[in-house]
């Protein structure tokens, strides 16, 4: 069988390698940035004024759908010129899509900064958190840093590889914008509740089932390695401790794993929102908890890399061109 039967398989492998390899392309240009634009340039001239939920859920419809409709264009005019460019471009978006590598570095840069100094802690974090960092304690940064590692897990690999999984790179680009709409007007604070709303909905429905796949697969070797599935009772009783209806599944597996405590009140944009607790073990974190938690992503990432390259494989309907 030749590479023209099975282009998406191949695609999601090397976009996967190069990501494990290099990491984000920080100095390419990169979608997300275009996206991120995209969405200030409307957010600025249409969030005021009357109507702003309305005005939110058209915009947040028209850049979902518009790009949606922009890949699958692409996609297909590729596919028709050569098979081989059709590969490429789904193996750029891979690439482009998948923040599990750069992930890692920064939640490991964070730890290492704290081993320096709190202020150097608090810098690093800030990096990858919306919360105002300027009082945070070292517990409190390293906190932020592994609730990050988890729940990015979820948005940043198994989410994007999902959608990859149905829709090929069309969904795996439109499931980007959606979630770079609710990374930046999805937020219940007074300047965002309206206009973030529509958007902040649509990103919880993608990541509905993506958030709790990640969760599964963060435990399932935890719980077969120690015979014991009580886990399972703790991420369910714990992954809604959250003010949204996903992110804390994939942080109550990585609580569970570690035994520890995540959640409790934050500052975002100079508002306080006191969120639940996951866990009741309030102990210190260490630069272990960090290592055992990196290790805990780079499992569950190759076992949805795997998940995704086989459905790939045994699906001919993702490469509905030939």
């Amino acid at each position: 069988m030749s590479i023209i039967h099975y282009p998406i398989t191949i695609s999601l492998l090397i976009g996967w390698l190069l990501d494990l390899c290099f990491g984000d392309p920080a100095h390419l240009p990169h979608p997300i940035v275009w996206f991120g634009k995209a969405i200030s340039v409307c957010e600025h001239r249409w969030n005021h004024g009357c109507h702003r939920k309305l005005k939110g859920a058209l915009v947040a419809t028209t850049l979902i759908v518009g790009v949606f409709l922009f890949c699958v264009a692409i996609n297909y005019t590729l596919y028709v010129i050569h098979y081989s460019l059709f590969i490429a471009f789904n193996t750029i978006t891979v690439f482009f899509c998948l923040a599990g590598t750069t992930l890692v570095r920064e939640v490991r840069s964070v730890f290492l900064a704290l081993d320096q100094s709190l202020e150097e802690g608090r810098h690093q974090v800030a990096r990858i958190v919306g919360r105002d960092i300027s009082e945070l304690s070292a517990q409190e940064v390293r906190t932020a840093a592994l609730e990050t590692l988890a729940e990015n897990l979820s948005d940043g690999v198994v989410a994007p590889l999902f959608w990859f999984a149905l829709l090929g790179a069309p969904g795996m680009l439109t499931y980007k914008m959606i979630n770079t709409l609710d990374s930046m007007i999805g937020y219940r604070t007074e300047r965002y509740r309206d206009f973030g709303c529509v958007a902040a909905h649509i990103d919880d429905i993608a990541n509905y089932i993506p958030a709790r796949l990640t969760a599964l697969l963060m435990i399932l070797p935890h719980a077969i390695s120690h015979l014991s599935f009580s886990i399972f009772h703790f991420v369910h009783a714990n992954g809604r401790n959250h003010a949204s209806p996903n992110s804390g599944y994939p942080e109550a597996a990585l609580a569970g794993i570690l035994n520890c405590r995540f959640g409790g009140p934050h500052y975002y944009f100079g508002e306080l929102f006191d969120k639940p607790y996951i866990g009741e073990n309030e102990r210190p974190l260490t630069t272990t908890d960090m290592r055992t938690a990196i290790h805990v992503n780079r499992i569950t990432e190759v076992m949805m890399v795997v998940l995704t390259a086989l459905f790939t494989y045994f699906n001919p309907l993702l490469t509905p061109y030939y």
